[in-house]
Order: structure tokens, then C-alpha cells, then sequence
């Protein structure tokens, strides 16, 4: 065990996903929710500023956010759509795209940065199958859009994951608010980024929908509860939401596996061990898996209570099929940049749709620290390059705040990182800089 003066401490910040899910579910509550413990930032500003113009409300206390639900469906406009500005957020952007599509009247969906570039459309058609109108103001498929609804009719609808988990995230939230029953089916050829799903179930429950999930073995249907289902094929697993309204009530926001990811990184790297509070073993967040991958790789893992550190111990290249969490691939490929032998990372082509071609960013920006880095189809191929140590490197976030943190790990092998937008952190970890501080960077 590291003696205490040599372990940087740091404490997880609250989930941005789970935060994006609970204010969902709270302002389409009856009566009052108190949200304690969620993010702060730009992503969750934009949730709060869009729930707000379709009718919900929410007020800041010492406490948390006391949200006021709208007791049911999303409120329009109805000569001038409400308006529905997701910024640069692509979780805001799908779950209250299937959101507002449950509402009434006209709600206008538009961004910035990326998102006029980022596809809906796979959403948007089972939307309007469902009795949704879309009016897509540039390239179809595409936002800037207005959304023109009396609601949706319920009955069935078959939904792809091969781009984004978030697609049936959607759908699931706004199923209780159908006219009658809604059962959701998987089509496509894959399932990525599940563990999200499994959060919106949670989220959902808590909230007091009711949700059926089942799946098929030997060609008959059976109830799983959420957290007993780790991965979804197409066609195997299906959702029964019937109607009715969510119930206001106390939620305190989990702590957050992705933005936890970074520190998790740096203590696997050295010089120090990292020790981060607040983080549950048993979430059901799909990126509690850096845990085991970087484990893996050769970092020593200690649980004490809730404290859990990472020490550094010689990093190792892996096979990996990240599929299941694509966020975490910056990070690992840093780490992997900086271990020993070649790490393969499969199963996360949608990372091409991200705040940043995700893929291409990693390969460019590893490439300039002397790492061999090929872009696969599906992913990455990584081999160690020289030390970076002593060395001065002028990197891109390409505006991207998972490549910044990512990138910014590589001052822990003794390289001079300068970053040309440390700022777009700010997107879903704004106390990322300080809490950077407590390590020994150069």
C-alpha cells in the first residue's frame, strides 16, 4: 500500500450522464424534484435552458435543482417553435429530440460547433413513424430541424444503435408520454455504448416509469431486470414502457466513471499513485470498465472502501473492443502511447461522429509524440514510440474537451503539453484544470 504523502487525492465529479437523465425525468415529473450533486456544465446548461423552454422549471438552491415537472408532455409553441439550442451536445440533442417529438406543438432543434454535421436521422424517421412531423431546415437527417407534434401514437417502433446508444435512450424516455404502450425493438447489426441504456433504465425506474425488458433465449421472450443485461444484439432484446406520468422525488447524481477516467489514467501512468473518492463499484456506468482495462495493461488497483487507487506498475499493450465505452479511447490510447508493445482497439468506427473525428484526432495528435498509431477501419493500432520526456509539444483538441483531458495526461511522462483550447473542457468537466493541479504535471 502507498505511504499517504506519496498519493495524490482527488475527488470524482458528479456524472454528467446521469445528470442529463435525472433533469430529463424530473421535468417531466408531477410536482417537485430536488436534484442534488449533478454537473455543472455547458452540457447539462443547454439540458436545463431546453427542458425550461418546453415548460418545465428549475431553480438553483444551496441544495441542488428544485425542478417543477410539466406533469406530462413537453409544451411547444405554436406560431414560433420552441426554441431547443443544444450547443455542441449530442446527448442533449437525441434525448430531447425524442423527447420533444412526445410533446405538442413546434420545437425547433439547432446547435453549434459540430452538431449541424452530426446524423439524426435514424432517430428522427422512427420518430415520425410514430406521428412526429420533422422539417429539416439544411441537409436531411441532419439539425438544424423543427419538430411539429400532437404527440407519439405508441404501438411499436425498431430502433439502430449501429451510430449512438443515445438513439434509444431517447425513445425510452419519451415512451411513457405515448398515447398507449410503446415497445422498443434493436434493428441494426449492432449495439454500441449499452451501458447507457442501462443508466436511462435506472434513471427511468427511479422516476416511477415502468419498464419491461426482455430477451430471447431459445426462441422464447423472458423479463431480465436492466442491471442483469451487460451487452444487447440485435433482435435479442425488447422494451415494454407503458403509459403514464413520471413521479417528482429526492435524486442525488453518482458520481462519474468518465471524467473520474483521466485521474484513473494518471495514476497508471505515474510518477505518483492517484487516489479518487466518491466512485461506486457497482455502477452500472459503462466506463467503470477503465477499471478493469487499465488493470490490464499492468496497473496496480487497490479498493478501500470508497477510495480507489491506481499505482503505476509498467503499462502493457491489449487487444480491446471498446465498443461498450468509446469515450474512454483518448484516454487509453494515451496510455497505451505510453506503455510497452502494441495495443489494438476495436468496435468504435462511431467515434468518427463525436465533437471530433475521435480516430483520426487520436492517430494525428499521438503521431506527433513518436507514437506509430494506424487508423483502422473500426478503430486504432498503437505502438510506443521514444519517450516524450523532455520534450516541448504544441497539441490540437480539435475543440474537443475528451481529446484535451486526454491529452493533457501526457505531462505526466515529462512532456511540455501545450494545448491550443484547454477551455472546451468547460463542455462536461469545468473544474477539470484545478483539480489537474494536484498532479505532479510539467
Amino acid at each position: 500500500m502507498p505511504k499517504p504523502q506519496d498519493v495524490v487525492n482527488i475527488e470524482a465529479p458528479p456524472s454528467k450522464s446521469v445528470s442529463h437523465r435525472a433533469f430529463i425525468c424530473a421535468a417531466l415529473a408531477n410536482g417537485v424534484s430536488r436534484v442534488s450533486n449533478s454537473l455543472d456544465s455547458d452540457d447539462l446548461i443547454r439540458t436545463r435552458a431546453c427542458l425550461s423552454a418546453c415548460g418545465a422549471g428549475f431553480e438553483a438552491t444551496p441544495q441542488g435543482w428544485d425542478i417543477t415537472g410539466t406533469g406530462g408532455r413537453p409544451r411547444g409553441g405554436l406560431a414560433r417553435p420552441a426554441d431547443l439550442d443544444v450547443g455542441e451536445s449530442g446527448t442533449t440533442c437525441r434525448l430531447l429530440t425524442a423527447v420533444a417529438a412526445s410533446g405538442r406543438g413546434l420545437f425547433r432543434v439547432h446547435g453549434a460547433g459540430r452538431m449541424h454535421k452530426r446524423p439524426i436521422g435514424q432517430l428522427t424517421k422512427v420518430l415520425e413513424g410514430l406521428g412526429a412531423r420533422f422539417s429539416f431546415e439544411d441537409a436531411p437527417g441532419y439539425p438544424p430541424f423543427v419538430i411539429e407534434t400532437q404527440g407519439l401514437s405508441g404501438g411499436t417502433a425498431v430502433i439502430s444503435l449501429e451510430e449512438s446508444s443515445q438513439y434509444l435512450s431517447g425513445l425510452l424516455l419519451a415512451a411513457p408520454l405515448a398515447r398507449s404502450g410503446l415497445r422498443v425493438e434493436i434493428g441494426g447489426s449492432k449495439a454500441v455504448s449499452w451501458p447507457y441504456v442501462s443508466l436511462t433504465l435506472m434513471a427511468m425506474a427511479d422516476f416511477g416509469a415502468q419498464v419491461a425488458v426482455e430477451v430471447l433465449e431459445q426462441g422464447a421472450w423472458s423479463k431480465r431486470s436492466p442491471a442483469a443485461i451487460k451487452t444487447a444484439a440485435p433482435g435479442q432484446v425488447r422494451f415494454t414502457v407503458l403509459p403514464g406520468a413520471y413521479q417528482a422525488r429526492p435524486y442525488r447524481v453518482e458520481a462519474d466513471w468518465s471524467n473520474a477516467s483521466y485521474f484513473l489514467g494518471a495514476g497508471a501512468i505515474g510518477p505518483k499513485p492517484v487516489r479518487v473518492s466518491g466512485l461506486r463499484l457497482d455502477s452500472l456506468q459503462g466506463d467503470r470498465v477503465i477499471l478493469d482495462i487499465l488493470e490490464a495493461m499492468g496497473a496496480e488497483v487497490l479498493w478501500d472502501g470508497s477510495l480507489l487507487t491506481i499505482s503505476p506498475a509498467g503499462l502493457r499493450g491489449l487487444e480491446l473492443d471498446m465498443g461498450p465505452c468509446p469515450d474512454l479511447v483518448p484516454t487509453v490510447a494515451v496510455c497505451a502511447a505510453l506503455g510497452q508493445g502494441r495495443t489494438v482497439i476495436r468496435n468504435v468506427a462511431h467515434l468518427r461522429l463525436k465533437e471530433s473525428d475521435r480516430l483520426e484526432a487520436c492517430a494525428v495528435e499521438l503521431k506527433k509524440i513518436g507514437a506509430k498509431v494506424e487508423t483502422l477501419a473500426d478503430g486504432l493500432a498503437i505502438e510506443p514510440g521514444p519517450s516524450p520526456g523532455g520534450k516541448r509539444f504544441e497539441l490540437s483538441t480539435y475543440d474537443d474537451h475528451r481529446m484535451a483531458m486526454s491529452l493533457s495526461l501526457l505531462g505526466l511522462a515529462g512532456a511540455e503539453v501545450i494545448l491550443d483550447n484547454p477551455g472546451c473542457v468547460a463542455k462536461s468537466f469545468p473544474g477539470f484544470w484545478e483539480q489537474r493541479k494536484k498532479l505532479p504535471w510539467v
